[in-house]
């Protein structure tokens, strides 16, 4: 099964490798989100200098940005704040639209002929692994984005190897599980319209209810339960802490350990519930 499982996932990748442009919209898509989006919208300069022609005193717009910051977690900027939920975004995104590949797979008879081998499902099913890649290393192309545009993501003083790994292990989690339940649902359908239908259904209102894009304090009562509950809110919450602050007090890192726990759970139920769906989809045509 190993063996079967690595050819699979390398074939894929050697696909994707000999086709830079496929990588080109997860790079535009960071640019946009975080270059034009994250400095426009920033919320500190919707703070007015002054009022029906009165100035604003230093101190109070002061306050005013202090209390903005408080809201956005600490965060020096929008950008330091939105670069969690943005790399959420883009892989969840990538990932999903990734299993385009196996619909065309089974359309021109590949699939078929993987089921007719003499290889178990789960090999087939463990494909997701190449997903995962992919989204993975969009999730650090879109860091260094956040790292090198102008004004860009302030990291925490004591942010440090450990931090970084952190934060990719806690997208790590999040990612597979949605690779997981992505990968079966494009094993189940014959068409490419059905997947991007399920897609655009599935994975833009899970990234909008969650605090990708903005805190939860901002939520009404009835989306910010669904939000604290959303394994997105928990990746990117534990990313935001170990951004902003690096060094972290015993509640942070108390924090930090259940959400990667909740996320640990994500993953193995997610990992079950989409193999089970591919079990039952995997089927020669």
């Amino acid at each position: 099964m190993f063996n079967d499982t690595i050819a699979l996932t390398g074939r894929s990748l050697k696909k994707w490798i000999r086709n830079p442009a496929a990588i080109m919209p997860g790079l535009f898509m960071a640019i946009f989100w975080l270059a034009l989006f994250g400095s426009s919208f920033n919320p500190i300069n919707l703070i007015p200098s002054q009022i029906g022609g009165t100035a604003l005193s230093p101190v109070l717009v002061g306050q005013i940005k202090s209390a903005m910051t408080s809201v956005f977690g600490g965060a020096a900027n929008y950008i330091t704040f939105l670069t969690a939920g943005v790399i959420a975004f883009i892989v969840i995104i990538n990932m999903a639209y990734g299993g385009i590949d196996i619909v065309i797979d089974r359309q021109l008879g590949y699939l078929n002929s993987l089921l007719n081998a003499p290889i178990s499902r789960a090999s087939i099913f463990s494909g997701v692994t190449q997903n995962f890649v992919k989204a993975m290393f969009i999730a650090v192309l879109t860091f260094a984005v956040a790292l090198l545009i102008p004004n860009g993501v302030q990291l925490g003083s004591g942010f440090s190897v450990l931090s970084f790994v952190g934060v990719f292990v806690a997208f790590g989690l999040v990612t597979f599980g949605f690779a997981c339940l992505f990968t079966a649902v494009a094993f189940s359908v014959r068409q490419v319209d059905s997947l991007v239908a399920i897609i655009n259904f599935l994975a833009f209102p899970l990234v909008f209810m969650s605090s990708a894009m903005f805190p939860l304090g901002t939520f009404p009562s009835w989306l910010k339960g669904i939000a604290q509950v959303n394994p997105i809110t928990k990746a990117v919450e534990t990313v935001r802490l170990l951004i902003v602050y690096g060094n972290l007090s015993s509640a942070q890192l108390s924090t930090i350990g259940w959400n990667m726990l909740y996320l640990t759970a994500f993953a193995v139920i997610l990992a079950l519930i989409g193999y089970l769906i591919a079990r039952k989809a995997l089927k020669p045509d």
